[in-house]
């Protein structure tokens, strides 16, 4: 997955307009309590952390 995959995903579930602030401010347990954009800027790949982000807004299977 590409970065700009992750953040498309992001916006279709959380708008356009929240993503950015969401993935900023929410920490993410699957994570190790780091938010989206901290575990992105440290290196994780984006499917790592969509994998998580998936998990913690509980979303169907069918969008993992």
């Amino acid at each position: 997955m590409k970065h700009s995959e992750f953040w498309a995903l992001l916006e279709r579930h959380l708008g356009a307009g929240y993503a950015d602030v969401w993935a900023d401010t929410q920490v993410v347990g699957g994570l190790d309590g780091r938010t989206t954009k901290e575990a992105l800027g440290a290196g994780e790949q984006p499917k790592v952390v969509w994998r998580a982000v998936h998990a913690h807004l509980g979303l169907p299977p069918s969008e993992r």
